[in-house]
Order: structure tokens, then C-alpha cells, then sequence
């Protein structure tokens, strides 16, 4: 598969460490990266039309992975 944009390194880079550090010692924190992670895939490949969906199922994926990064976001920050 080509490169997924999005993934959590890239979109805080800064926060590399801090991101495997909440994510061996926060189960929250492991399943919100776990469910960021595969929302994103699955965008991807509707993206590249490896997987085809309506366009209002992109847009609700879409939405649903910026409402985990935030949440993601806040956890990293402290």
C-alpha cells in the first residue's frame, strides 16, 4: 500500500515520544490511537478507491478521526 497520510507521527511530531509513552501505560489512551489509526486506514483507502464509499461515509469518517485527534491531542498535552 502507498502512504498513509495522517498518521499520529506525522500529525504530532513533536510528541513522538510522549505518544508511545501514553500508549504503553494509558488503555485509553492505546484505544483512542488504535481507533485514530483505523479510521485513518480506512480513509485512505476509500481516498486512493481501493475500498469505494458514498461520499457522506468519507465525510462521517473524516469527521470521526478529527474528533479522535482532538481528543488525542488533549491527552498528549496534559
Amino acid at each position: 500500500m502507498s502512504h498513509t497520510p495522517h498518521e499520529l507521527h506525522e500529525e504530532f511530531p513533536q510528541a513522538r515520544a510522549r505518544i508511545h509513552a501514553l500508549k504503553t501505560s494509558d488503555a485509553h489512551f492505546a484505544k483512542l490511537a488504535d481507533s485514530y489509526h483505523d479510521v485513518n486506514r480506512a480513509i485512505h483507502r476509500a481516498e486512493i478507491e481501493e475500498e469505494p464509499i458514498s461520499d457522506d461515509s468519507l465525510e462521517q469518517m473524516k469527521k470521526q478521526r478529527l474528533a479522535l485527534k482532538d481528543e488525542i491531542a488533549a491527552l498528549i498535552a496534559g
